[in-house]
């Protein structure tokens, strides 16, 4: 049976934090318990998790803050990977996306992880290559 997709919880905080460091996900300084529970303050359903069972084995984040949309650690567990659940979690980014009035979308890739640039390149989204990206924290 296919890994079911929901909107994340509070209580997946903790295993989602797993799941990106189990699967390699880059790390960054708001990879922690306060940073995720903002967000799911601040947008109930912007976190998406895919589950097998009991375990969690994919997440994303899909933001709007009413100028751009934007996904943000798409990630799937090492053992679930090339069975098309990186596609049906960025599906269900784009459609929430879409319902909070979002018609322009960006995502944020590791240049350097050749997995998630196949990934990305596969999707249909446009690599955006005349804009450079500062950030701040």
């Amino acid at each position: 049976m296919a890994p079911t997709i929901r909107s994340g919880r509070r209580s997946d905080v903790d295993s989602v934090l797993a799941l990106w460091s189990q699967s390699g996900a880059e790390p960054t300084h708001t990879d922690d318990s306060a940073s995720l529970a903002r967000l799911l303050a601040n947008d109930p359903d912007a976190l998406i998790v895919a589950e097998d069972g009991t375990e969690l084995v994919g997440s994303v984040i899909a933001a709007w803050d009413g100028w751009r949309g934007s996904v943000y650690r798409l990630v799937v567990a090492p053992s679930h990977r090339r069975q098309g659940l990186a596609s049906r979690l960025l599906a269900r980014a784009e459609a929430h996306l879409a319902s909070v009035g979002a018609v322009r979308l960006q995502a944020i890739a590791v240049e350097s992880d050749p997995l998630a640039v196949g990934f990305w390149a596969a999707t249909g989204w446009e690599r955006q290559v005349e804009r450079l990206r500062f950030v701040n924290g």
